[in-house]
């Protein structure tokens, strides 16, 4: 999947403190030093609900403070790198103007059909001032401006880089061509019969015009079900051939009947079909996997750069 170059629809979607007490006390205990700027606890802690994926919010306060305790260390090495690309962008004289900042919030507030009142309601239920916000996302935008100048900006692959893949055969029509899917999955809990008649509920439900995703949250047990089922892309060269015969019938947004396997009773969903039309289009597709390739290794590069020009201590 192509690194997220976009990423304002999802940060809205964040789940802050409701603990206040246990904030407080970690309120001013520095957690790293990154040349002349300090991380502390809380820095930590709120970066880390606003940047949290679906599959963490969804979780209970408990289990999510066990995710966040679990991966302190890896997120504050993600958050020094945040600032050291903060840093960098100021040193080069870069900013992002409140304009700007102001026509994506309108953006991401129109996308989820809320008035000015109601976002900024919705803000502070989930531990944020407006004024938090919009600082946050500032800086995201900022990292994401320095970024593309430094990194994405300068990408280039030519032609024959393409051909190279494809006559070295590293990458050809199987590697892009699948389907996008989601599943509820219902083990045998009772007995074979109770289960098949919760699918029966569950199909019933779909047609009635509910929501996979919602249904999954509530019925499924597979581990995808707090993100609404969603498995991702499975390329078809991955799949029994039953399986892909069940999924070449259907068409985007339809899913199959009950389908039983070792696992349990299975609902399948099929987002999306992707299939390579012609030449062009696997060109194009390797093109993008190999911008992805080099982005990444001119990225990782990059951060070992700044890093090795810094002052950073860690104190936890």
């Amino acid at each position: 999947m192509l690194l997220r170059i976009f990423f304002l629809s999802f940060i809205f979607l964040i789940f802050c403190f409701s603990n206040l007490e246990s904030s407080t006390i970690l309120l001013d205990k520095v957690v790293a030093i990154v040349n002349k700027e300090v991380i502390t606890w809380s820095d930590l802690y709120k970066t880390m609900e606003f940047e949290a994926t679906d599959s963490v919010k969804s979780l209970n306060q408990n289990e999510k403070r066990k995710v966040f305790k679990e991966n302190e260390h890896s997120f504050l090495e993600t958050m020094i790198d945040m600032r050291l690309q903060l840093q960098e962008a100021e040193r080069k004289g870069m900013s992002v103007s409140k304009e700007d900042v102001k026509n994506a919030i309108e953006m991401i507030r129109k996308k989820y059909g809320m008035n000015k009142d109601e976002f900024e309601k919705t803000l502070l239920q989930e531990g944020f001032t407006f004024k938090d916000y919009e600082k946050k996302l500032a800086e995201q935008m900022l990292i994401n401006k320095i970024v593309d100048q430094e990194i994405r900006n300068k990408l280039i692959i030519s032609e024959g880089d393409i051909d190279k893949e494809i006559n070295n055969k590293r990458i050809g029509r199987k590697d892009f061509e699948g389907f996008v899917i989601s599943i509820i999955t219902l083990p045998i809990d009772v007995s074979k019969e109770d289960t098949e008649e919760r699918a029966r509920l569950i199909i019933n439900k779909l047609k009635a015009g509910e929501s996979f995703a919602d249904l999954a949250k509530q019925y499924s047990k597979d581990p995808s079900a707090r993100a609404g089922g969603l498995i991702g892309f499975i390329k078809k060269s991955d799949l029994s051939p039953q399986f892909l015969n069940l999924l070449n019938v259907l068409k985007d947004g339809e899913f199959t009947e009950p389908i039983w396997n070792d696992r349990g009773l299975n609902i399948v969903l099929l987002n999306q079909r992707r299939d390579i039309k012609d030449d062009n289009h696997l060109r194009e597709s390797i093109r993008q996997r190999l911008l992805e390739n080099a982005y990444n290794r001119e990225y990782k590069s990059w951060l070992k750069s700044l890093r090795e020009r810094a002052y950073v201590e860690i104190k936890i």
